[in-house]
Protein backbone atom coordinates (compact mmCIF):
# COMPACT_ATOMS: atom_id res chain seq x y z
CA UNK A 1 0.00 0.00 0.00
CA UNK A 2 1.64 3.42 -1.07
CA UNK A 3 2.14 6.07 1.63
CA UNK A 4 1.34 9.75 1.90
CA UNK A 5 3.17 12.41 3.24
CA UNK A 6 2.08 16.62 4.31
CA UNK A 7 5.04 18.17 3.25
CA UNK A 8 3.61 21.36 4.97
CA UNK A 9 4.31 19.28 8.65
CA UNK A 10 8.39 19.67 9.01
CA UNK A 11 8.59 16.32 10.51
CA UNK A 12 6.07 14.66 7.91
CA UNK A 13 8.11 16.35 5.31
CA UNK A 14 11.54 14.75 6.87
CA UNK A 15 10.05 11.58 7.11
CA UNK A 16 8.32 11.76 3.68
CA UNK A 17 11.71 12.75 2.28
CA UNK A 18 13.59 9.95 3.59
CA UNK A 19 10.61 7.26 2.92
CA UNK A 20 10.96 8.08 -0.23
CA UNK A 21 14.67 8.05 -1.33
CA UNK A 22 14.66 5.04 0.05
CA UNK A 23 11.32 4.26 -2.63
CA UNK A 24 13.73 5.13 -5.56
CA UNK A 25 16.59 3.64 -4.08
CA UNK A 26 14.60 0.17 -4.47
CA UNK A 27 13.25 0.96 -7.35
CA UNK A 28 10.14 1.45 -7.09
CA UNK A 29 8.06 5.03 -7.79
CA UNK A 30 6.86 8.08 -5.80
CA UNK A 31 5.15 11.06 -6.55
CA UNK A 32 6.65 14.83 -6.25
CA UNK A 33 5.59 18.11 -6.38
CA UNK A 34 7.37 20.44 -8.80
CA UNK A 35 7.24 23.99 -9.61
CA UNK A 36 4.80 23.55 -12.88
CA UNK A 37 2.44 20.00 -12.13
CA UNK A 38 2.86 16.97 -10.21
CA UNK A 39 5.66 14.43 -11.05
CA UNK A 40 5.87 10.50 -11.09
CA UNK A 41 9.72 9.44 -10.50
CA UNK A 42 11.93 6.95 -10.57
CA UNK A 43 15.95 6.25 -10.17
CA UNK A 44 16.96 7.81 -13.84
CA UNK A 45 19.35 4.77 -13.54
CA UNK A 46 17.66 1.77 -12.95
CA UNK A 47 16.04 0.52 -16.97
CA UNK A 48 13.74 -1.67 -14.51
CA UNK A 49 12.73 1.71 -12.31
CA UNK A 50 12.04 3.73 -15.86
CA UNK A 51 9.88 1.04 -17.52
CA UNK A 52 7.50 0.57 -14.48
CA UNK A 53 7.06 4.59 -14.58
CA UNK A 54 6.58 4.28 -18.33
CA UNK A 55 4.41 1.26 -17.30
CA UNK A 56 2.01 2.74 -14.75
CA UNK A 57 1.52 5.95 -17.23
CA UNK A 58 0.67 3.70 -19.94
CA UNK A 59 3.23 4.62 -22.12
CA UNK A 60 5.68 3.15 -24.48
CA UNK A 61 9.61 3.27 -25.10
CA UNK A 62 9.01 6.00 -28.02
CA UNK A 63 7.68 8.58 -25.26
CA UNK A 64 11.22 8.77 -22.65
CA UNK A 65 10.65 10.51 -19.42
CA UNK A 66 12.68 14.02 -19.17
CA UNK A 67 15.20 13.91 -16.24
CA UNK A 68 15.12 15.98 -12.91
CA UNK A 69 18.25 17.29 -11.13
CA UNK A 70 18.60 18.88 -7.42
CA UNK A 71 21.90 21.24 -9.00
CA UNK A 72 23.61 22.61 -12.04
CA UNK A 73 26.98 20.28 -11.61
CA UNK A 74 24.79 17.06 -11.88
CA UNK A 75 22.85 18.24 -14.93
CA UNK A 76 26.48 18.98 -16.60
CA UNK A 77 27.23 15.20 -15.92
CA UNK A 78 24.72 13.86 -17.64
CA UNK A 79 25.07 16.34 -20.73
CA UNK A 80 27.92 16.18 -23.46
CA UNK A 81 27.22 19.48 -25.19
CA UNK A 82 25.00 22.05 -24.27
CA UNK A 83 25.28 23.65 -27.30
CA UNK A 84 26.17 27.62 -27.63
CA UNK A 85 23.71 29.23 -25.63
CA UNK A 86 23.16 26.43 -22.81
CA UNK A 87 24.86 27.76 -19.95
CA UNK A 88 22.98 31.41 -20.61
CA UNK A 89 19.73 29.62 -20.34
CA UNK A 90 20.90 27.51 -17.10
CA UNK A 91 22.34 31.12 -15.56
CA UNK A 92 19.16 32.65 -16.52
CA UNK A 93 16.12 30.30 -15.67
CA UNK A 94 17.43 27.26 -13.78
CA UNK A 95 15.97 26.68 -11.43
CA UNK A 96 12.63 26.98 -13.35
CA UNK A 97 10.25 25.90 -15.71
CA UNK A 98 13.02 25.43 -18.66
CA UNK A 99 13.91 21.72 -19.96
CA UNK A 100 16.72 21.63 -21.91
CA UNK A 101 17.34 18.58 -24.82
CA UNK A 102 20.61 17.69 -25.29
CA UNK A 103 23.05 15.29 -26.71
CA UNK A 104 23.57 13.20 -23.63
CA UNK A 105 26.73 12.03 -22.00
CA UNK A 106 27.61 8.52 -23.48
CA UNK A 107 29.33 6.73 -21.01
CA UNK A 108 26.38 6.97 -18.86
CA UNK A 109 24.56 3.45 -17.87
CA UNK A 110 21.01 3.84 -18.80
CA UNK A 111 18.22 3.02 -20.37
CA UNK A 112 15.26 6.41 -20.15
CA UNK A 113 13.80 4.75 -23.68
CA UNK A 114 14.17 5.80 -27.51
CA UNK A 115 16.11 8.63 -26.73
CA UNK A 116 18.79 8.66 -30.07
CA UNK A 117 21.26 9.78 -27.37
CA UNK A 118 19.62 12.62 -26.34
CA UNK A 119 18.55 13.63 -22.57
CA UNK A 120 15.69 16.27 -21.58
CA UNK A 121 16.97 17.83 -18.21
CA UNK A 122 15.55 19.83 -15.96
CA UNK A 123 16.12 21.33 -12.35
CA UNK A 124 12.78 22.36 -10.94
CA UNK A 125 12.07 25.53 -8.37
CA UNK A 126 10.50 23.94 -5.87
CA UNK A 127 12.22 22.94 -2.62
CA UNK A 128 10.80 19.07 -1.94
CA UNK A 129 11.66 18.32 -5.00
CA UNK A 130 14.89 19.73 -4.64
CA UNK A 131 15.67 17.99 -1.40
CA UNK A 132 14.74 14.68 -2.65
CA UNK A 133 16.75 14.99 -5.83
CA UNK A 134 19.77 16.26 -3.71
CA UNK A 135 19.43 12.89 -1.27
CA UNK A 136 18.90 10.41 -4.60
CA UNK A 137 20.29 12.08 -7.67
CA UNK A 138 19.16 12.71 -11.30
CA UNK A 139 15.27 10.90 -11.32
CA UNK A 140 13.19 9.98 -14.95
CA UNK A 141 9.96 12.11 -13.49
CA UNK A 142 7.40 12.62 -15.83
CA UNK A 143 3.83 14.10 -15.15
CA UNK A 144 1.67 12.20 -12.64
CA UNK A 145 -0.66 11.03 -14.58
CA UNK A 146 -2.14 8.25 -16.58
CA UNK A 147 -1.98 8.45 -20.21
CA UNK A 148 -4.67 10.92 -22.10
CA UNK A 149 -5.76 12.16 -18.45
CA UNK A 150 -4.80 15.75 -16.89
CA UNK A 151 -1.52 15.84 -15.24
CA UNK A 152 -1.98 16.12 -11.41
CA UNK A 153 -1.98 19.60 -9.90
CA UNK A 154 -2.10 17.89 -6.36
CA UNK A 155 -1.29 14.85 -4.13
CA UNK A 156 -4.42 13.83 -4.29
CA UNK A 157 -5.57 13.89 -8.27
CA UNK A 158 -1.83 11.96 -8.72
CA UNK A 159 -3.15 9.14 -6.63
CA UNK A 160 -6.92 9.02 -7.96
CA UNK A 161 -4.71 8.20 -11.18
CA UNK A 162 -2.02 6.09 -10.08
CA UNK A 163 -3.07 4.42 -7.41
CA UNK A 164 -0.70 2.19 -5.25
CA UNK A 165 1.47 1.91 -8.56
CA UNK A 166 3.31 4.56 -6.76
CA UNK A 167 5.14 3.71 -3.21
CA UNK A 168 5.16 7.27 -1.72
CA UNK A 169 3.21 10.54 -2.55
CA UNK A 170 4.53 13.75 -1.14
CA UNK A 171 1.98 16.33 -1.08
CA UNK A 172 3.76 19.53 -1.41
CA UNK A 173 0.27 21.25 -1.81
CA UNK A 174 -1.13 22.35 -5.01
CA UNK A 175 0.87 23.32 -7.74
CA UNK A 176 1.30 27.32 -8.31
CA UNK A 177 0.30 27.56 -12.28
CA UNK A 178 -0.04 23.98 -14.16
CA UNK A 179 1.63 25.32 -16.77
CA UNK A 180 4.46 23.15 -18.27
CA UNK A 181 7.76 24.00 -18.64
CA UNK A 182 9.07 25.40 -21.95
CA UNK A 183 11.28 22.73 -23.94
CA UNK A 184 14.17 23.87 -25.76
CA UNK A 185 16.02 21.89 -28.25
CA UNK A 186 20.10 22.33 -27.71
CA UNK A 187 21.26 19.94 -30.20
CA UNK A 188 21.20 22.46 -33.63
CA UNK A 189 23.03 25.61 -34.39
CA UNK A 190 20.17 27.59 -32.96
CA UNK A 191 18.17 26.57 -30.09
CA UNK A 192 14.39 25.34 -30.94
CA UNK A 193 11.39 25.81 -29.17
CA UNK A 194 9.66 21.94 -29.26
CA UNK A 195 6.91 23.08 -26.87
CA UNK A 196 5.60 26.38 -25.19
CA UNK A 197 5.62 26.42 -22.12
CA UNK A 198 6.16 29.09 -18.82
CA UNK A 199 8.80 30.94 -20.14
CA UNK A 200 7.91 33.15 -23.20
CA UNK A 201 9.71 32.68 -26.07
CA UNK A 202 10.68 36.57 -25.84
CA UNK A 203 12.59 35.91 -22.29
CA UNK A 204 14.46 33.32 -24.14
CA UNK A 205 15.20 35.76 -27.27
CA UNK A 206 16.83 38.25 -24.60
CA UNK A 207 19.12 35.88 -23.47
CA UNK A 208 20.28 33.95 -26.61
CA UNK A 209 19.10 35.97 -29.39
CA UNK A 210 17.63 34.07 -32.43
CA UNK A 211 15.22 31.12 -31.02
CA UNK A 212 13.42 28.92 -33.66
CA UNK A 213 9.61 28.80 -32.43
CA UNK A 214 7.38 25.59 -32.49
CA UNK A 215 5.37 24.69 -34.56
CA UNK A 216 1.54 25.27 -33.93
CA UNK A 217 0.37 22.54 -32.69
CA UNK A 218 -2.90 20.41 -32.75
CA UNK A 219 -4.95 18.26 -30.62
CA UNK A 220 -3.26 15.03 -32.12
CA UNK A 221 -0.11 16.29 -33.02
CA UNK A 222 0.89 18.68 -29.29
CA UNK A 223 3.19 17.87 -26.88
CA UNK A 224 0.63 16.66 -25.55
CA UNK A 225 -2.30 15.82 -26.23
CA UNK A 226 -1.64 13.04 -23.21
CA UNK A 227 -1.26 16.22 -21.27
CA UNK A 228 1.87 16.97 -22.70
CA UNK A 229 4.51 16.66 -22.30
CA UNK A 230 3.97 17.39 -20.05
CA UNK A 231 5.01 16.91 -17.25
CA UNK A 232 6.40 18.01 -14.37
CA UNK A 233 6.88 20.25 -17.03
CA UNK A 234 8.46 18.37 -19.53
CA UNK A 235 7.83 15.63 -21.23
CA UNK A 236 9.34 16.19 -24.62
CA UNK A 237 7.55 14.73 -27.77
CA UNK A 238 9.09 11.91 -29.71
CA UNK A 239 10.69 14.40 -31.55
CA UNK A 240 12.24 16.27 -28.41
CA UNK A 241 14.10 13.42 -26.83
CA UNK A 242 14.76 12.46 -30.28
CA UNK A 243 16.00 15.28 -32.65
CA UNK A 244 15.87 12.89 -36.16
CA UNK A 245 20.02 14.01 -36.42
CA UNK A 246 20.87 12.77 -33.10
CA UNK A 247 23.27 9.96 -33.05
CA UNK A 248 22.51 6.66 -31.67
CA UNK A 249 22.51 6.19 -27.97
CA UNK A 250 25.28 4.73 -26.08
CA UNK A 251 25.82 2.67 -23.15
CA UNK A 252 28.67 2.59 -20.90
CA UNK A 253 30.01 2.28 -17.94
CA UNK A 254 28.65 3.66 -14.58
CA UNK A 255 30.79 6.25 -14.11
CA UNK A 256 28.55 8.82 -15.39
CA UNK A 257 26.24 7.75 -12.44
CA UNK A 258 28.54 8.11 -9.83
CA UNK A 259 29.66 11.60 -10.86
CA UNK A 260 26.15 12.68 -11.92
CA UNK A 261 24.82 11.87 -8.08
CA UNK A 262 28.18 13.20 -5.64
CA UNK A 263 27.49 16.24 -8.16
CA UNK A 264 24.06 16.32 -7.16
CA UNK A 265 25.34 17.39 -3.60
CA UNK A 266 25.98 21.11 -4.85
CA UNK A 267 23.77 23.50 -2.55
CA UNK A 268 24.56 26.76 -4.78
CA UNK A 269 21.20 26.51 -6.64
CA UNK A 270 19.03 25.82 -3.87
CA UNK A 271 15.36 26.78 -5.69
Amino acid sequence: MSRGYDCADAQERSDGIADAASTVRRGELVVLPTDTVYGIGSDAFSPAAVSGLLSAKGRGRDMPPPVLVGSVRAAQALIDDLGRHGQDLIEEFWPGPLTLVCTATPSLSWDLGDTKGTVAVRMPMQPVALDLLREVGPMAVSSANTSGEPAATTADEARRQLGDSVGVYLDGGTCDTGVPSTIVDMTYAVPRVLRDGAIPVERLRAVCGTVITAKPQTATGSADADTSREDTGEEPSAEASAPEDAGAEESGDSTGRADSRNDGEDREHQG
